[in-house]
């Protein structure tokens, strides 16, 4: 069996970009991916400077996504990139993914997928037709706890699941920044380069994901109110969302960048007929644990009476802090050692293959384009399929 650091190519993540460096620390974490080139920038000049704050060969800093694609599939089997990392704006996802992927590359994209809902749908196509692994960048399913609470959810031992509630409150939007020309406000404002959606492409995805990924259940109808409340903003930074899931359960989705002081704190509670979980961003470490006739539990990252996937996702023993780094590194590593598996020809355990994928890529972008026909219609309920 062959072993041997997964060579990493960039797309995007240079000068004045917030989330490329993130995906480098993550790629980077566990020591099983090495970053070997990249087109850092539309702009030739700054994706040369963003290589050589890097320290990459030169002749490995490219000018455009399309020359690196190109010369890199040209390159010998053990020198090219074995994979993509994509960490461009919304619009600069779909062409960039397929090139790679038709190329015979492998791919890790930042979310939401795409710009729309048909680029998510041909993506999806594709990948099936090439065989692809794909990882799509839900940070937060990569918690250890977020882990331990699906395991837990599907253990049945709450009985069937009646309420979801999940929230994720931000505040950095509450003025008009995108007037003040600050880059990431800038574009995700910005219908031409975010989509139809704002808070809701950008943090109500997230909660949306993470809502699906711990109940184990999809959602089949939603009933939205969208706002814009900041004057001059072209997107949503405000919303709440009724949820009906395919077991009759309920839920609410609240997603909004206009909560001045709030910071991250995607927090989610779900609930069965016997007990539930609760979890939040700001105590990542723990699982609280409700019972309608016991006392509340409080589990623990790190701790030897958690589940293998959340074992599996832990570096640290317990009362160690293990925060949104390491919840990016687990996909990053989850999607490496899958990626390793295919070419040393061997199965991949169940626990590497927890990553989140195109499936929910395609889920999110269905979300998005719900949400925003439902918050422009009188109709109460919408049907959520495509």
């Amino acid at each position: 069996m062959q072993n041997w650091k997964l060579r990493m190519g960039m797309i995007g993540g240079g000068p004045g970009a917030f989330i490329g460096a993130v995906h480098r620390i993550a790629a980077g974490m566990d020591g099983e991916i090495e970053l070997v080139c990249g087109a850092f920038s539309s702009d030739p000049e700054k994706s040369k400077q963003a290589g050589e704050m890097l320290y990459l060969n030169s002749s490995r800093v490219y000018g455009s996504y399309r020359e690196m694609i190109k010369r890199e599939a040209e390159l010998p089997a053990a020198e090219k990139m074995d994979f993509v990392s994509i960490v461009t704006p919304n619009y600069l996802h779909f062409e960039p993914a397929k090139l790679a992927i038709e190329n015979g590359f492998h791919v890790v994209l930042d979310k939401p997928m795409t710009f729309d809902l048909s680029e998510a749908l041909q993506l999806k196509e594709l990948v099936a037709k090439k065989g692809a692994i794909f990882c799509l960048t839900h940070t937060y399913t990569g918690y250890p706890m977020v882990k331990e609470a699906r395991q837990q959810i599907a253990s049945g031992k709450f009985g069937k699941i009646r309420k979801v509630y999940v929230e994720y409150p931000q505040g950095w939007l509450s003025t008009y920044l995108e007037g003040t020309e600050q880059k990431q406000a800038s574009w995700r404002t910005d219908p031409a380069k975010s989509g139809i959606a704002g808070a809701m492409g950008d943090i109500g995805t997230h909660a949306f994901n993470l809502a699906e990924y711990i109940t184990g259940l999809k959602v089949v109808k939603i009933c939205a109110d969208v706002n814009s409340v900041v004057d001059g903003r072209k997107l949503d930074d405000d919303g709440a969302v009724l949820l009906k899931f395919e077991n009759g359960a309920s839920g609410v989705l609240l997603a909004t960048q206009v909560a001045a002081g709030e910071e991250n704190n995607i927090k989610i509670r779900v609930f069965g007929e016997k007990g539930g979980i609760e979890w939040k961003q700001e105590d990542a470490n723990s699982l609280i644990v409700k019972w309608l006739d016991k006392p509340t539990e409080i589990w623990r990252t790190g701790t030897g009476y958690v589940s293998s996937f959340a074992s599996h996702n832990t570096r640290v023993p317990a009362g160690h802090p293990e925060g949104y780094l390491e919840a990016f590194a687990n996909h990053y590593r989850n999607f490496a050692l899958c990626v390793k598996a295919r070419m040393n020809a061997t199965a991949a355990k169940q626990e590497w293959k927890d990553f989140p994928g195109i499936e929910e890529g395609v889920r999110g972008m269905l979300f998005i384009e719900k949400v925003i026909e439902s918050g422009r219609s009188n109709k109460k309920w919408i049907d959520f399929n495509q």
